[in-house]
C-alpha cells in the first residue's frame, strides 16, 4: 500500500507546489482512489512533477465540502474524465464561517455548481452511512460524536434561507483500509474529532489494531487540554504511526512528535508513505 500527498500546506520537495488544502493519492492491491482534490490545480501539478498519473483512478472520495478539499475538482476530471466522487450529501450544504472578529460571513463551501462538475465527468454518489468500497476499504461515512471533549467550532455555519445555522459539518468523513498490519486512517479535518473517527474506524471494519493515521487532525485551534487528552486516546489506542497534515498546526505537530518520535512524520505535499 502507497500513499502519496499530491497537495499540502507545505511542499516537502523542491518543485511543488504548496497550497492551504490536501489530496492524498491511495493505492492498494485493490484499488487507486484520490482523496480530497486540494484548494486548486496544485495537486495535479504536482502529481505531474512526481511522475504520477490520475488516469485510470478508480474513485474520488471527498472528506468534507469545503473549498481547501474540493477546488481542485475541475482539474483533476479534466485528467480521469468520467469518475465516482463519493460524498456524505452535506457537502452541497452553503457552507460560511465566522469569527467573533469578522464582520460579515465569507463562504468556504465547494465553489462550483454541482451541474458544472457534472458536466465534466463527476457521478456523485452521496451517502450518509459508510460505504464499503472494496473488501478492505471503507468510507467513514457520519462520524458519530462520543467523546466528551472533542467539538465542532461555533464560527461554522451553513446557510438556510436568509439565516446562518450552526454547522454540525456531518459530511466530514474519512477512509479507511484494512491492512495485516492493521487500519491505515487517512484524514481530511478530522472535524468530528480525531479520536472520534479512529472509534468509528474500529466499529466499521471490525479491526481494533491502528497502525498509520496521515492527513489532517483539527488541533489547531484547539485547548492544551484537549490536546492532551487527544494525545492520552491516541496512546491508549496504540497507533503505531502517525503522519499529519493542514488543519493540525505547528504546536499540535510538536506535542504529537515529541510523543511519537520516530513514529511520527511531518505529512507535506511530496511525502510518500509506504504500508507493507
Amino acid at each position: 500500500m502507497r500513499l502519496v500527498t499530491l497537495s499540502e500546506n507545505t511542499a516537502g520537495k523542491p518543485g511543488l507546489a504548496a497550497e492551504w488544502g490536501l489530496s492524498i493519492l491511495v493505492e492498494t492491491a485493490e484499488a487507486r482512489i484520490l482523496f480530497d482534490t486540494g484548494g486548486s490545480d496544485a495537486a495535479v501539478r504536482n502529481a505531474d512533477i512526481l511522475g504520477i498519473h490520475l488516469t485510470g483512478l478508480d474513485a474520488v472520495v471527498i472528506s468534507h465540502g469545503h473549498a481547501d478539499h474540493t477546488g481542485g475538482l475541475p482539474s483533476v476530471l479534466a485528467r480521469t474524465g468520467a469518475i465516482d466522487v463519493i460524498a456524505h450529501p452535506a457537502v452541497w450544504e452553503l457552507k460560511y464561517t465566522k469569527r467573533p472578529y469578522e464582520d460579515r460571513h465569507a463562504y468556504i463551501g465547494i465553489p462550483y455548481r454541482k451541474e458544472f462538475l457534472e458536466a465534466r465527468g463527476a457521478r456523485f454518489i452521496l451517502n450518509e452511512a459508510p460505504q464499503r468500497l472494496r473488501p478492505n476499504i471503507w468510507t467513514s461515512g457520519e462520524v458519530p460524536q462520543r467523546t466528551d471533549f472533542e467539538a465542532i467550532e461555533p464560527y461554522f455555519y451553513v446557510k438556510s434561507g436568509d439565516a446562518f445555522l450552526p454547522d454540525a459539518i456531518a459530511d466530514d468523513q474519512a477512509l479507511f483500509v484494512k491492512t495485516e498490519a492493521g487500519l491505515v486512517i487517512i484524514l481530511g479535518c478530522s472535524h468530528r474529532g480525531l479520536i472520534n473517527t479512529i472509534r468509528h474506524a474500529q466499529d466499521v471494519t471490525g479491526e481494533k489494531r491502528v497502525h498509520t493515521i496521515v492527513g489532517g487532525t483539527h488541533l489547531f485551534p484547539k485547548s492544551q487540554a484537549q490536546r492532551a487528552k487527544t494525545l492520552d486516546a491516541l496512546r491508549e489506542i496504540g497507533v503505531e504511526k502517525l503522519g499529519v497534515s493542514h488543519c493540525t498546526g505547528f504546536a499540535a505537530s510538536r506535542m504529537l512528535s515529541d510523543a511519537f518520535g520516530d513514529r511520527f512524520f511531518l505529512n507535506n505535499a511530496g511525502t510518500v508513505c509506504r504500508i507493507a
